[in-house]
C-alpha cells in the first residue's frame, strides 16, 4: 500500500487579518498565537488568567518584537464571561478572519462544575466554545472568508451521552473528556453545514495535535498546579517513548493547516501524519469517529447545546 503523501502547510501573508485563539497563554494556544503573529496576523489571545497572558505576550515579543498581540479576558466555564467577551469584540467591530477554539480542561480526578452547573470538561471545552462562536458570529460573517477551527483530540471516541452529558450520575474523567472532544468535533462539522446552507460565508473544520507535550497532558490544566498520577506517568512516556510525542511547534501544524492553508476545506478533520496520528511526519486527513459524519446526531447535539447555554445561532 502506498504511503499517504500527506498535506503541505502553506501559510500566506496574514497582515491585516485578525485571529482569535482561546487558551493562548500556554501550550498549543501559545504556539498558535506566536506562529500567526510571526506571519503578520493581529492576534487576540482569549484567556482566563491575565497575568499568564501578559507573560505570554512578553515571551512572544522577545522572539517577535513587532508581533501584534493583545489579551481579551474570557472564562469558558462561565456563560456570562463569554457573553461579555463577545460584547467587547462586537463593540470594537473588527471582522474576525480566524477563530481557533483551542482552550480546554482535561480529566479532573473528581467531577467539577462550571459557573452554570455543567460538568467542567463538557461545559468549558464544548459548551463554552459553542457559546463563544455564537457570540462572535457577526464578526466572522463580516470577514471576507472566515475560518473556525475546533481543536479536538485522539480521545474523541466516546458516545455523546445525550442522557447525561453533565455526568451527574456516573463521572469518569477520561470518558467525559472524550465526550467533550467528540462534541467539539461534531460541532465543527455541523457549523460548516449550517454555514453553507445559510450562506454565512464561514468555513468550519477541525484538527487534533496527536500526542503533543503540553501542560494539558502534564496535568496542570485549568488552575491545577500539581500533576495527577496519570499526568506524571504521561510525562514519563515523553522520555521512554519519545517517538510517540510531538513538540508544540510540530503539534500545532494540523490546526494551522485547517486555519490558514489555502487548500484546507470545510467539514474536514486534520491530524499528524505519523504513527497512528500520534507523532511527526507531517499533516494528514485524520480518521474521524463515526458520529463526525452523523448529521442527525449533530443536529441533536446542536439543539441540546442551545438548550443548555441559552444561545441561539441564526436559523
Amino acid at each position: 500500500m502506498a504511503r499517504d503523501p500527506g498535506l503541505t502547510l502553506t501559510t500566506p501573508d496574514l497582515s491585516g487579518r485578525l485571529a482569535v485563539v482561546t487558551g493562548a497563554n500556554s501550550g498549543l494556544g501559545f504556539g498558535l498565537a506566536r506562529y500567526l503573529a510571526r506571519h503578520g496576523a493581529d492576534v487576540t489571545m482569549a484567556i482566563r488568567n491575565r497575568a499568564k497572558g501578559e507573560a505570554a505576550i512578553a515571551a512572544i515579543h522577545r522572539d517577535e518584537p513587532a508581533a501584534k498581540v493583545a489579551i481579551a479576558d474570557v472564562d469558558l466555564a462561565s456563560l456570562r464571561s463569554i457573553a461579555e467577551f463577545g460584547q467587547g469584540l462586537l463593540a470594537q467591530g473588527r471582522p474576525i478572519d480566524v477563530l481557533i477554539n483551542n482552550a480546554g480542561v482535561m480529566t479532573p480526578p473528581q467531577r467539577a462544575s462550571t459557573a452554570d452547573g455543567h460538568e467542567l470538561q463538557f461545559g468549558a471545552n464544548h459548551l463554552g466554545h459553542f457559546a463563544l462562536t455564537a457570540a462572535v458570529l457577526p464578526l466572522l460573517r463580516a470577514a471576507e472568508a472566515a475560518r473556525v477551527v475546533s481543536v479536538s483530540s485522539l480521545a474523541a471516541t466516546q458516545d455523546v451521552g445525550f442522557d447525561d452529558p453533565d455526568a451527574l450520575h456516573d463521572y469518569k474523567p477520561m470518558r467525559s473528556y472524550g465526550m467533550a472532544k467528540l462534541a467539539q468535533l461534531m460541532f465543527a462539522a455541523e457549523l460548516d453545514r449550517r454555514s453553507r446552507l445559510g450562506g454565512w460565508g464561514v468555513t468550519s473544520n477541525a484538527a487534533h495535535p496527536g500526542l503533543t507535550k503540553t501542560n494539558l497532558l502534564s496535568g496542570a490544566s485549568y488552575g491545577r498546579d500539581k500533576p495527577t498520577l496519570t499526568a506524571r506517568l504521561t510525562q514519563l512516556t515523553w522520555h521512554v517513548l519519545p517517538f510517540l510525542w510531538l513538540d508544540v511547534d510540530e503539534g500545532i501544524k494540523p490546526t494551522l493547516y485547517a486555519a490558514v492553508s489555502p487548500d484546507a476545506r470545510g467539514g474536514e478533520y486534520y491530524g499528524p501524519r505519523g504513527f497512528y496520528e500520534t507523532a511527526g511526519g507531517g499533516i494528514t486527513h485524520a480518521r474521524a469517529p463515526r458520529l463526525f459524519h452523523d448529521e442527525d446526531a449533530a443536529r441533536r447535539l446542536w439543539q441540546l447545546s442551545e438548550e443548555l447555554t441559552g444561545v441561539r445561532f441564526p436559523p
